[in-house]
């Protein structure tokens, strides 16, 4: 399993905002949580810094000098998926809806408490994290199971929705004998009194087809002969 966890990764922040003032509070604010902060005061700024920058979150205002912050997030959302949060006077719903309409993740109006707009934005970088277990390689085998891109030997995988279950499991429990009713349960929680076990013996087949050299001779997905199954190699360090 490919982790990220040796060093600290620091987050870097870009606040879009005209008001000298209120974009040096809020930089100071976010700054004592070892967040790198970037400040823009209109869109031409910013473009530039986010052209030449890893930006991990936008704090956008919708009224700036040279244009919409609304008009800036779409233009945004054409090549990047980084979270924005919307900073405005403007309290009205249907400026509210049409900032998430646009991919906007978060909406602050005016006036506003700097330890809840730190809380939130604390809120929008956890849930935009990717979570380590989501990048795994094995060999030959390279699975992001965040993008749901799937590789063997730099050839992509076709999934189906039960393989990625049943893969998702094994890898992220590697050594462990798994029953085939925990594997039943996971798989089809609700619905899983209701299956056949031999669906379960389907899906193994299919996926071994898909990642073995020789799925009759697995060298990942072992049969635990009257317990179940193993996922026997483990991750590249």
């Amino acid at each position: 399993m490919q982790r990220n966890k040796g060093a600290h990764t620091l987050k870097t922040l870009l606040i879009v905002e005209d008001d000298r003032s209120l974009n040096k509070g809020i930089a100071l604010t976010l700054s004592q949580n070892d967040l790198s902060i970037q400040q823009a005061y209109d869109i031409a700024s910013a473009e530039l810094l986010l052209s030449s920058l890893k930006i991990d979150l936008i704090i956008l205002d919708i009224n700036l000098p040279d244009g919409s912050g609304l008009d800036y997030c779409e233009k945004i959302r054409r090549t990047s998926q980084v979270p924005i949060i919307f900073l405005t006077a403007n309290d009205m719903e249907p400026d509210i809806v049409t900032g998430f309409e646009l991919g906007g993740d978060d909406y602050i109006t005016k006036p506003f408490s700097l330890m809840v707009l730190r809380a939130r934005v604390m809120a929008v970088l956890k849930r935009s994290a990717p979570h380590s277990e989501d990048k795994v390689t094995i060999g030959p085998l390279s699975f992001d199971f965040g993008k749901l891109e799937f590789y063997k030997n730099q050839e992509q995988l076709i999934l189906s929705k039960t393989e990625l279950k049943l893969l998702k499991i094994f890898v992220t429990n590697p050594g462990i004998i798994l029953n085939r009713e925990q594997l039943i349960d996971k798989i089809w929680s609700q619905e899983a009194e209701f299956v056949d076990e031999n669906a379960l013996t389907v899906a193994v087949k299919r996926l071994r087809a898909k990642i073995e050299d020789e799925p009759s001779a697995p060298q990942y997905i072992k049969t635990v002969y009257g317990l179940g199954y193993l996922w026997a190699e483990r991750p590249n360090p």
